[in-house]
């Protein structure tokens, strides 16, 4: 066949766009054997064009899932139609070193891919072209968005100075224990605890110090329970835990161990090491609660009936 000047300029014009382009062109035979490999895969790939003419793609990049790809282009040759993947459907094809400063957070190249086919004079799809774009940017915009919502999740649902859940979000777990109380009848225990004679740490070392005892509080409490339970800091130095399919004995236990552990412990801080004691108050959740705030009374009654006690005890609520 003879190509005409006007043809030959044409095709020169081709080609140069395929090369400066900032797209990855790639095309392959059925076979999957490279036809064409543009200027942006040979300098993300390090293999030149001549390099991997009719050499089957896989051979050279083994990380590609073979199946996959496969898959994608025999639907696209079977249905002559594109094909399109994001980079939140799969993260990259080619495993492509991220080299722009910017986005140099990243250790990969994020990538959509579009495969189109290529038809034949018969009209019969013979070859494919996959079109790669680098959207790394765009990626790690969206990730570093969805980790600071994620972030500012947490910070919205946990104290920020023992890192437990907050009043509100406690609470709300237990109006939904409550509620699967009332549906499933699955034992469950609450417990009501702080810590004895606060004011006077807060007035002998400081609120630096308190604060330390506070945290001491929480990190020794959350080591004692199980991965079911919930707790979370009521106010002040005050603690709230929620502990399912737990009867109030077995909540005695687990609170005596709670108890035991802090009475033995000393809190080093600046000022000086601190030694204290917590009370505990416990409700068993029964037929004849009415709602969750109820629950939480009872649970505090038990509280301030240790309180009045003597300090340094667990006590069990008792319908009256």
């Amino acid at each position: 066949m003879v190509i005409n000047e006007r043809e030959a300029q044409s095709f020169h014009w081709l080609a140069n766009m395929m090369e400066s382009v900032e797209v990855g062109l790639v095309v392959l035979d059925l076979e999957f054997r490279v036809q064409a490999w543009n200027g942006f895969m040979e300098n993300h790939s390090g293999i030149t064009a001549s390099k991997i003419r009719n050499r089957v793609l896989f051979e050279l990049f083994p990380d590609i899932p073979e199946a996959w790809l496969t898959r994608k282009v025999d639907a696209v040759a079977l249905l002559n139609t594109r094909a399109f993947t994001s980079w939140e459907q799969r993260p990259y094809l080619f495993r492509f070193r991220n080299t722009r400063p910017i986005t140099g957070t990243e250790n990969y190249m994020f990538q959509n891919l579009t495969i189109s086919p290529l038809s034949g004079s018969t009209g019969q799809v013979e070859k494919v072209c996959l079109m790669v774009y680098d959207v790394t940017d765009v990626a790690t915009g969206k990730r570093a968005l969805e980790r600071a919502n994620q972030q500012l999740a947490k910070l919205s649902m946990t104290d920020q100075l023992t890192g437990l859940l907050n009043r509100g979000t406690w609470e709300n777990l237990v109006d939904a224990e409550f509620e699967r109380y009332r549906r499933y009848n699955q034992t469950t225990s609450l417990v009501m605890f702080d810590i004895d004679f606060f004011k006077k740490v807060n007035d002998n070392y400081g609120h630096l110090a308190g604060d330390e005892v506070i945290k001491h509080t929480a990190t020794t409490a959350k080591s004692i329970l199980r991965q079911s339970d919930s707790i979370g800091r009521y106010g002040g130095e005050e603690f709230g835990v929620v502990l399912p399919e737990t009867d109030a004995e077995g909540a005695r236990v687990i609170c005596e161990r709670i108890r035991e552990s802090i009475e033995h412990s000393v809190v080093p801080t600046s000022v000086a090491p601190i030694r204290y004691t917590v009370s505990l108050g416990i409700a068993q959740l029964s037929d004849t609660g009415k709602s969750y705030m109820e629950w939480m009374q009872q649970a505090d009654e038990a509280l301030y009936a240790a309180k009045k006690g003597g300090r340094n005890r667990v006590i069990i609520f008792e319908q009256p």
